[in-house]
């Protein structure tokens, strides 16, 4: 082991050291490059280096780096909340800006209990969410979030969150059951759910749009979450959309949640929002709750140092307009269709490969040790790690994971280049991530 005083995720091999980015392209210190088939976590949605963005933080950054929020506003967190507003489901009247995921996931959380305290209603405590769901690594998001592996030894220290199925088709949805059928039933479950709990008690139901990490961009059924949200409004309960991971462009639209056709009432954006350039994330909340909040005790009891970050703010805005001039949109809905057809092509008959999903530049491919049965790989081959050390070595970075179908049994693999990949990145991409996945089975046999 190379010597480190860093903690990695991993206390037994310390990671390459990257040195330098361009475009899709990482390289490290011995000079081998790597394509970003991941954008990290599907982070770097404008890929690495961006001339644009570079150029907003330099300015930012010898006009002002950092001012309090506890005493300033800055030009740039006004300018970036009125796009961001402008641009989010109709409603959503304001941005309030954090430093990521997690802790967008923690100021919903309490925005939203605040929404009821303040209307008077403080018997609203409770959270629904769904098992198979990532949501965050602080205390209050790996509560909320379902992944049985991720949760197990911090479980004494998590609040009590209910969690309902997850919406995955491929695993769940019976024979002979139609899309509508099986929305329904989990729609059923939902209110059942809402009903055991006291539908006067229940705060939140909290779900990804498009389920990222933990089980690799896995898509609703059609009207899935148009019940989800009159179910929530017949008991008054909010709806946070977590789009942490799915939002900002991956699927193809801004906003994930656009394709179903609900209008969420708190959402959580980082990631993308600003690709990668500065830590940051966002909660947009519908203007009710505001108002709310606005009326009853005139703040938000809530608060971080680094609260809307005038450097992180200007990588932002900048991300989300080269995004808008480029019609990188647009461009995800393209490249996203030609990936997934290059996909099925290579690997849509693969032995082992039962399913690929996703929308946009935000896929999934899903291993199986059987395509009838659909029987998954014996967790002890550890496979999705396999899959990640031979995507490394023929210089590709790919998000694969464990656990997909319930915390400890299933691999897949996650897919979420930068907006801007190329055709002929594309190939190179799908090429190596075959070639990854067959040498990773084959090394399960020896």
């Amino acid at each position: 082991m190379t010597s480190t005083h860093v903690l990695h995720r991993s206390l037994r091999q310390t990671p390459p050291v990257a040195v330098r980015g361009e475009g899709v392209w990482l390289y490290d210190s011995a000079g081998r490059a790597y394509l970003d088939g991941s954008g990290g976590a599907a982070v770097s949605c404008l890929g690495h280096n961006h001339p644009d963005v570079r150029a907003a933080m330099h300015a930012q950054i010898d006009a002002l780096a950092y001012a309090h929020t506890g005493f300033f506003t800055t030009d740039v967190a006004e300018r970036l909340a009125e796009r961001l507003v402008a641009d989010a489901p109709a409603g959503t009247s304001h941005a309030y800006f954090v430093s990521g995921g997690s802790e967008a996931i923690e100021a919903a959380l309490k925005m939203a209990r605040q929404y009821f305290v303040e209307l008077g209603q403080p018997q609203r405590s409770k959270v629904v969410a769904r098992r198979q769901s990532y949501h965050g690594n602080t205390l209050g998001a790996l509560a909320v979030g379902g992944n049985a592996w991720r949760r197990a030894q911090f479980a004494p220290l998590l609040i009590d969150v209910t969690h309902v199925s997850p919406c995955y088709a491929y695993r769940d949805q019976r024979p002979g059951e139609s899309e509508a059928q099986y929305a329904a039933r989990l729609v059923r479950e939902l209110e059942d759910t809402f009903l055991q709990l006291g539908p006067d008690q229940v705060m939140a139901f909290v779900a990804e749009p498009v389920v990222g990490a933990t089980s690799g961009a896995t898509p609703p059924v059609a009207g899935y979450f148009k019940g989800v949200r009159e179910v929530c409004d017949k008991y008054g309960v909010l709806f946070i959309a977590d789009e942490v991971m799915c939002g900002m462009g991956r699927t193809g639209t801004l906003y994930a949640v656009e394709q179903d056709g609900v209008v969420p009432d708190l959402i959580t954006i980082a990631k993308g929002l600003g690709g990668g350039y500065q830590p940051i994330g966002a909660v947009m909340a519908q203007s009710r709750i505001v108002d709310a909040m606005q009326r009853g005790s005139g703040f938000f009891q809530h608060g971080h140092t680094y609260l809307g970050h005038a450097t992180a703010c200007a990588a932002s805005l900048a991300v989300q307009e080269v995004i808008r001039r480029d019609g990188l949109l647009e461009r995800v809905r393209t490249q996203g269709a030609g990936l997934r057809e290059r996909l099925a092509a290579r690997l849509g008959e693969h032995a082992h490969v039962g399913d690929i999903r996703g929308r946009g530049l935000f896929l999934g491919v899903e291993l199986v040790a059987d395509r009838a049965s659909r029987a998954v790989f014996d967790p002890a081959l550890t496979l999705h790690a396999r899959i990640k050390r031979e995507a490394m070595a023929r210089g590709l970075m790919v998000y694969p994971m464990g656990g997909t179908i319930d915390g400890r049994q299933g691999d897949h693999v996650l897919i979420a280049p930068p907006f801007i990949i190329s055709d002929d990145e594309l190939d190179q991409l799908t090429d190596r991530l075959a070639g990854a996945i067959d040498a990773a089975i084959a090394s399960t046999r020896g």
